[in-house]
Formats: C-alpha cells, sequence, structure tokens
C-alpha cells in the first residue's frame, strides 16, 4: 500500500491557519459582525457583578425591598441580552461556515481531478478521502467556535481583570499570580499537541484507507478466508489511533489541571483576604461581592483556553493536510509547448520518436522503463503491441493521453506534438480502454456515455453493439440501471464490454486499447472482434494485446522488449522470423522477459 508522503516542516499554527483567508473573506462581514456581538454578549455578562455591588451597598445594606426588586429586574433583562445576543451570532455564522466547508470540499475535489496519475500513485485514497471530510469538518467547527472565542474570551479576561483592578488593585494582583505559570503550560502544551493532532489525523487517513480496501475487496477477503488478519491488521491501527487519542486526552487534561487548579487557589486567597478587609472595614462587602462575582464569571473564558487551543491546534493541522494537497502542482490544462522537432518527417497518424520513460519517484540510477521508443502508426492502421508481462505495454499506453509525461522524446498525432495540445484537445482525439475496467456509481448509459461529449442515443446502441453489450438492454432498468460502486453488480467480462463501448462511443480519431477483450469468453470474444474491426478501420489504434486472437485484429504488430521496440512486422512475419514473438504467442514460458515495473 503506498504511503503518505512525510509532511511539512512545522510551521506556526497562526500562520497556518491564516491560509484559510481566501476561502473566509466572502463570508467576512457576517462572522465579524457575529465577533462583534460575542464581545458585547460577554462583555454584557461583566456588568452584572456591578449591579449586584450597587444592590448589596445600596438597596439590601439600606432595607430597601423595592430597590432589590429593580436590582433583579436589572439582572434579568442583562441575562436576556446576554442569551440573546450569544443565540443570534450562532444564527449568524451557521449558514456562511456551512458555505465555506462546501466550497473549500468542491475547491478539492477540482484540484484532485487536475492532479497527474503519479500523484494517485503515491498517495492512497482513505488519506484523500480524510482531507475531504474529517478534516474539514474540524475547520469548519473551528471557524465557527473556537475561532471566535479565542477574541472573545481574551477581551472578556482583560477587561474583567481591568473591572477587578478598579475594585481593588491589592485582590486584582492576587487574582494575576497564576498568570505567569498558565502561559508558560499553554506554550507547551501547544507544542506537543500539534504534534500529537497531526499523527492522529494521519492515523485516521491510515485507517480509513484500510476500511475502505476491506469494503472494495470484501469478494478477495471471504474468498480466502482472510477475514481474520483483516480485522487483526484493523486492530492494529485502530490501537495506535486509540494510544495517540488518549495521548491527547492526557496532554489535555494537563493543562486543564494547572489552568483551572490554578485561578480556583488564588480566588480562594481573594476571598479570604478580601473578608478580613471587609471586616477591618477597609472594604465594602458589596465591592467584594462584585469582585468575586467578576472572577467568578471570568472562570469559563479561562478554563475553555485548554481545550480551544487543542481544537485550534486540530484545525491548525487539519488546514496543513489541506494544503498539502491543494499545494500538489496540477495537470496544466493549456499546451505546454512542444519539444525538440526532430526530424520532421511525421505526416500522420501516431508516431513516438526517441521516448524514453523513468517513473517520477524510481531511483535516477534505475534503468527508464521505457528506452528510445521509435514507432509510427500510419493513419487509418491498427498496431498491436505485444510484449512479456511488465515489459512497459500498459506504460507505454498511458503517455498517449498524458496520463504520465514522458522523460525525453516526443509523441505526435498527425505530425502535432501532443505537448503543444491542451489536454481537453488531446482527450478529445484519443480514447482509451483499460485493461482493468473501472466504473462508476451511475447507470449503464451515464458510464458509457461518458467517454464521448456530445454523444447520443444513437451513438450509446452503436457503442453497445460494437462491444457486444446488449446485455445491458435485459439489465432491470435497461441502460438506466444503476451498476453499482466499482462496477461490482456486473461479470468482469460485463464491465470490460461496458468499458470498451465508452471507448468508442464519441467515434474518437485514435483509439489505444490495454488488452480490451481479456476477461472475454471465446464466443463473445469473437462477435467483438468482429464489430471491433468496422470501428478499427475509420480510426488510428494501438492495442495491448497477450492473445493471437487479438492480435489478429491489427494490422501490424510490435513487440516491445526491454523497454525497446526490437520487432515491427505482421503477425505471421513475426511469428516466423522472431523467436520471442514466437514464444509469446505459444504461451511458453521461455519467452517471458524478467519485470521491469
Amino acid at each position: 500500500m503506498p504511503t503518505t508522503p512525510s509532511p511539512p516542516e512545522a510551521r506556526s499554527a497562526v500562520r497556518t491557519l491564516l491560509r484559510l483567508w481566501p476561502f473566509v473573506r466572502p463570508v467576512r462581514a457576517r462572522l465579524f459582525t457575529a465577533a462583534f456581538i460575542a464581545v458585547l454578549a460577554s462583555c454584557i455578562g461583566l456588568v452584572i457583578p456591578l449591579v449586584l455591588k450597587w444592590m448589596v451597598d445600596g438597596p439590601i445594606a439600606d432595607r430597601d425591598p423595592a430597590g432589590v426588586w429593580l436590582g433583579a429586574l436589572y439582572l434579568l433583562l442583562l441575562g436576556l441580552a446576554e442569551a440573546l445576543l450569544f443565540g443570534f451570532r450562532r444564527w449568524l455564522v451557521a449558514r456562511p461556515l456551512s458555505h465555506v466547508e462546501a466550497e473549500m470540499r468542491a475547491e478539492l475535489y477540482r484540484h484532485l481531478q487536475r492532479l497527474p496519475v503519479a500523484f494517485h500513485d503515491r498517495w492512497p485514497s482513505g488519506q484523500l478521502l480524510s482531507r475531504a471530510t474529517t478534516d474539514l469538518m474540524l475547520l469548519r467547527m473551528f471557524l465557527a467556535f473556537p475561532l471566535t472565542f479565542l477574541l472573545v474570551n481574551g477581551v472578556t479576561i482583560l477587561v474583567g481583570v481591568i473591572i477587578m483592578l478598579v475594585q481593588d488593585w491589592t485582590l486584582g494582583l492576587v487574582i494575576l499570580v497564576p498568570a505567569v505559570p498558565v502561559m508558560i503550560t499553554c506554550v507547551v502544551f501547544e507544542k506537543r499537541y500539534s504534534r500529537a493532532a497531526r499523527l492522529a489525523q494521519d492515523q485516521v487517513g491510515d485507517l480509513t484507507t484500510v476500511v475502505e480496501e476491506g469494503v472494495l475487496g470484501i469478494r478477495i477477503i471471504k474468498g480466502f478466508g482472510r477475514h481474520r488478519s483483516q480485522a487483526r491488521a484493523f486492530r492494529e491501527l485502530s490501537g495506535k489511533l486509540r494510544g495517540t487519542e488518549l495521548h491527547k486526552a492526557r496532554l489535555l487534561a494537563t493543562i486543564l489541571g494547572v489552568i483551572v487548579t490554578l485561578p480556583e487557589l488564588a480566588i480562594g486567597a481573594a476571598l479570604v483576604l478580601g473578608a478580613v478587609q471587609v471586616a477591618d472595614g477597609s472594604l465594602s462587602a458589596g465591592t467584594l461581592v462584585a469582585f468575586l462575582s467578576t472572577a467568578l464569571a471570568l472562570r469559563w473564558p479561562v478554563d475553555s483556553i485548554g481545550f480551544l487551543l487543542a481544537m485550534s491546534q486540530e484545525a491548525a493541522t487539519a488546514t496543513e493536510r489541506y494544503f498539502e494537497v491543494l499545494d500538489a502542482p496540477r495537470e496544466s490544462s493549456a499546451a505546454a509547448g512542444s519539444r525538440d522537432a526532430g526530424d520532421g518527417g511525421d505526416v500522420g497518424g501516431l508516431a513516438f520518436r526517441g521516448v524514453s520513460f523513468r517513473y517520477p519517484d524510481a531511483p535516477s540510477d534505475s534503468p527508464p522503463v521505457l528506452d528510445r521508443i521509435d514507432l509510427h502508426i500510419r493513419p487509418g492502421e491498427s498496431l498491436a503491441l505485444v510484449g512479456a508481462t511488465g515489459s512497459g505495454k500498459t506504460t507505454l499506453t498511458a503517455l498517449v493521453p498524458r496520463l504520465h509525461e514522458v522523460s525525453s522524446g516526443r509523441i505526435t498525432l498527425d505530425g502535432t506534438d501532443i505537448t503543444a495540445m491542451s489536454r481537453e484537445e488531446l482527450r478529445a482525439r484519443v480514447a482509451v480502454a483499460f485493461e482493468e475496467p473501472t466504473l462508476f456509481s451511475a447507470s449503464v448509459g451515464e458510464n458509457v456515455l461518458m467517454g464521448g461529449g456530445a454523444a447520443g442515443a444513437g451513438d450509446l446502441e452503436r457503442a453497445l453493439g460494437v462491444a457486444q453489450a446488449d446485455f445491458a438492454y435485459a439489465l432491470p432498468r435497461g441502460v438506466d440501471t444503476q451498476v453499482g460502486e466499482q462496477g461490482l453488480s456486473l461479470s468482469g467480462g460485463q464491465r470490460q464490454r461496458l468499458a470498451l463501448a465508452r471507448a468508442v462511443v464519441g467515434r474518437p480519431d485514435f483509439l489505444v486499447l490495454d488488452d480490451p477483450l481479456s476477461a472475454l469468453d471465446v464466443h463473445t470474444e469473437a462477435a467483438v472482434e468482429a464489430a471491433l474491426r468496422r470501428v478499427l478501420a475509420d480510426t488510428t489504434a494501438l492495442i495491448v494485446a497477450h492473445r493471437p486472437s487479438t492480435v489478429l485484429l491489427a494490422d501490424r504488430v510490435a513487440l516491445l522488449s526491454g523497454g525497446r521496440i526490437t520487432a515491427v512486422g505482421t503477425h505471421h512475419e513475426l511469428l516466423h522470423t522472431n523467436p520471442e514473438y514466437a514464444h509469446l504467442m505459444s504461451g511458453d514460458p521461455a519467452g517471458e522477459q524478467e519485470d521491469q515495473r
């Protein structure tokens, strides 16, 4: 299984989270308004202790029931105002933040479609899924709550401390004593929790990959009785994730213990000192009540520092993981500009000139998979590509639609370098059918018509006929039948025929077929070949073939061996003049070459 690329070097959480600004900018007005309303509501809460001071030193001390009732009315109104403002803030942010999450998920999906195949070869699908789901959910939660309340609680603590110092500066200094150790604890916590949060989110991605593979490969797992080993692998990954989450819980418990205990001790000390001052007559009872009420009102802003920092760190690592994918260079949709024009002798068809290819992640000193390939398929000609398993046939076919980029040399279509075309233009002219047919969770018709931009019902019917896929009409809802995830509700031969129909539905100028008949029975294969011959008569085709029956579809044959084209000719010519080709066609294992990749 491919592993996730190593995370980048650590950067500050603030710098990381600032990268969210382009997505947040469109809804900034509502978010700023919501933050202002939350600050206002929090400050209203700090007015309540001042009303209590007035009540204790005024109506209560003077035994004035009317004044007490008036004070109670003030407290009720302040409480209602605070609750309504916080509720209004919640309403303000709900819709725009859902929009931000949706836009970020859509942008990630669009980018994934533009990334080269080499990127998807390196990244496990579970890691990409976790970034598109779990990580974006964390970001929405951060924007909805921690981001606002880090500001709100900071302002609340600042205003509350000022109020306490104004009430009695000596008691205020007692309350401020824990500030330094709390700040140091927060700095240490932030660094350690950041590493743990990143590890946990990566492990969620790995676990998602295992679950996805277990679901998609359920037939293999059941067929070979491997459910216990798969369950064991899942438990191991799940146990690692549990250990990381427990480590996070211990870190959070530590900081909560510090930021809850120290302020509580300071409040207790202030209570004792204030009571002594009230007994001495140097401090009014109302002032002590107001001071302690303010201190208690600050308990929530102070106690919340721990989990707000934790959620912020998780959001920062989620942002980092999100942009790891978004920063990956995508395929350019525009033409890249042709390479050296070479000999300029190609007048048409599909031509390979000095084409070499090495996978991007391969060691620099390793031999190339393809080495100086020279091959010309004339307009309207079909050429079969034959070679031992692992000789690079599939890799060569992937170069034509630029699923991979050639390392050197050039490929031309009708004399035009494919790098001089936009990918949209290139892929509109070249249709492909891979050996492993991939179908989507859509109807039969939608899967087939995916291969032709302007294809209609008539083209669909023709393509199904060419591929001998008339079984589609016998399905419960005909061509509107949903085939299910990966098309696993169909047989291998049925999936392959639909993939072939998808390749020919758009009447492409160039057709690249990677062993398109391998899963068909003898009778179906013969029928498909008969129909396919008519299609090949109107197109230029490169066909990867393993069996003589498929080779006979082509006008000529090219033998790929050791990363080079070692022979080109008709089937009968090579059968009599090339021992390696004769071995391959006879099924003699002596003719197979050592796998390259």
